[in-house]
């Protein structure tokens, strides 16, 4: 798993929402999904938890541009 990866939440209350990996340390995975879960204040997930996509993506510069890309994947994030 890398910075960049799309992944989807397995377990938890997220169940079934997509993220982006923006940071690895040690044994935790730390996501963001644009809405919930920013930039500013990455999910930190267990890595079994997780299920790894095919696609990697070049990191969004801002939170919406981050939303915009996983709405293609299906997110499941709530609207405004």
């Amino acid at each position: 798993m890398e910075k960049g990866r799309i992944v989807k939440s397995k377990a938890g209350k997220d169940k079934e929402q997509f993220y982006i990996v923006t940071d690895i340390k040690g044994d935790r995975v730390y996501v963001c999904d644009g809405k919930l879960r920013k930039f500013s204040n990455p999910k930190s997930k267990n890595p079994k938890h997780l299920a790894v996509t095919s696609a990697v993506v070049k990191m969004p510069e801002n939170d919406r541009q981050l939303r915009i890309l996983l709405k293609s994947f299906g997110s499941t994030t709530k609207e405004d």
